[in-house]
């Protein structure tokens, strides 16, 4: 008597879930978008001691690189669109890091500093696809100085990708792991290289062991010549960022690259960089950092041949961060560079090396 009752009440309850459940995913589907704006400034003034020729401090420099001159490192304003199934991101750049970053590009794109569409390509939308111009997967620092422990950038991530444009799949396992696969025009290029038929391609494993560690594997493989010259580059760049207490935290890297001498050779010029930034956070107001750096590049692979013997540069920074409130910062810098052949386009030719003051007052909104 009881089994027809029981089973009737099996389909109903069957029959709920799945209602709810479609429900669930309809509403996910249709879930409004959220449009949040955001911007920024960086508005600097460098002395340099060794007085350059011209405005333009060093030609392997892109941020913060005028001397004695108050200007914009970067202005950005930036769209953002967020839903579970798709975002999009749009930025427009003004600054002299766009007049120096972004040479190689046609009048038309230089002032992109992201344009990206994604969508989720599965239920846990823990799969994504992006396309567009990209965030660079290379590196730890941003174009967006408040984001970085330095005022002025490292020298491997001033020679290394601040952007890629291609396709990129990420997929996320755990909240601990963020695998990545890139397809792109080229080595830090929107519009890829006149001559050159062969895409590029990236991978990026990141790994937060703990709350406190995490350690990232990014690669770069392909060509940044035409094809009757093609050279095949091979890009690693590891790094590791530890807090290791409420007051201190470090970063820790290396970037190592290797390229075909000639079109099929089985001779590679190198380059590498190590590098170690500590950062002490003294209150909530004031932080202080110092960084010990060094770069080889005697081939020229990277950084244009404007010394004898190639690039050996070494470098150290301290700088002193006050923060009047959460989105706004004051910077003062002093950083030292040597380099064996010296340095061009200077005036005094008694330094050996190159000392800076740097400044920089910066300020970033954001709006949802």
């Amino acid at each position: 008597m009881n089994k027809p009752w029981k089973s009737r009440l099996t389909f109903l309850v069957m029959g709920l879930i799945s209602n709810l459940s479609y429900g669930q995913e309809e509403n996910t589907e249709e879930q409004i978008p959220k449009f949040i704006f955001s911007g920024f400034m960086d508005v600097f003034n460098v002395y340099d001691f060794s007085q350059p020729q011209s405005l333009s401090r060093q030609d392997f420099l892109y941020n913060h690189n005028r001397h004695n001159e108050f200007n914009i490192n970067l202005g950005l304003l930036q769209f953002d669109l967020q839903h579970p199934k798709y975002r999009a991101r749009f930025g427009l750049q003004i600054g002299t890091y766009v007049n120096d970053n972004m040479s190689a590009e046609p009048s038309a794109l230089k002032n992109i500093f992201e344009a990206n569409i994604g969508v989720s390509l599965n239920e846990k939308n823990n799969l994504w696809l992006d396309a567009g111009v990209l965030p660079s997967h290379i590196g730890f620092e941003s174009a967006i100085s408040m984001d970085n422990f330095t005022l002025t950038r490292s020298l491997l991530a001033e020679n290394s990708p601040y952007f890629l444009t291609g396709a990129s799949l990420t997929y996320s396992p755990s909240k601990r792991l963020e695998l990545k696969a890139l397809i792109v025009n080229g080595w830090q290029r929107i519009q890829r290289l006149k001559g050159n038929s062969l895409p590029s391609f990236g991978t990026q494993i990141k790994f937060t062991a703990t709350k406190q560690l995490t350690i990232n594997w990014s690669t770069f493989i392909g060509t940044d010549d035409p094809d009757t010259k093609r050279r095949m580059r091979y890009f690693n760049n590891l790094y590791a960022q530890y807090k290791a207490s409420k007051m201190f935290e470090f970063i820790a890297a290396f970037d190592f690259g290797h390229q075909q001498q000639s079109l099929g050779s089985f001779n590679y010029d190198i380059w590498f960089s190590p590098i170690f930034i500590g950062q002490l956070n003294i209150n909530k107001k004031w932080k202080s950092a110092l960084r010990v750096e060094y770069y080889q590049d005697k081939e020229s692979i990277i950084i244009p041949r404007q010394f004898k013997n190639g690039v050996e540069l070494t470098s150290a920074s301290l700088n002193i961060d006050y923060h009047p409130s959460s989105n706004i910062i004051f910077r003062i810098e002093g950083r030292w560079m040597n380099n064996k052949d010296g340095f061009i386009k200077s005036k005094v030719n008694s330094y050996e090396g190159n000392y800076i003051i740097a400044t920089s007052i910066a300020i970033k909104l954001v709006k949802t």
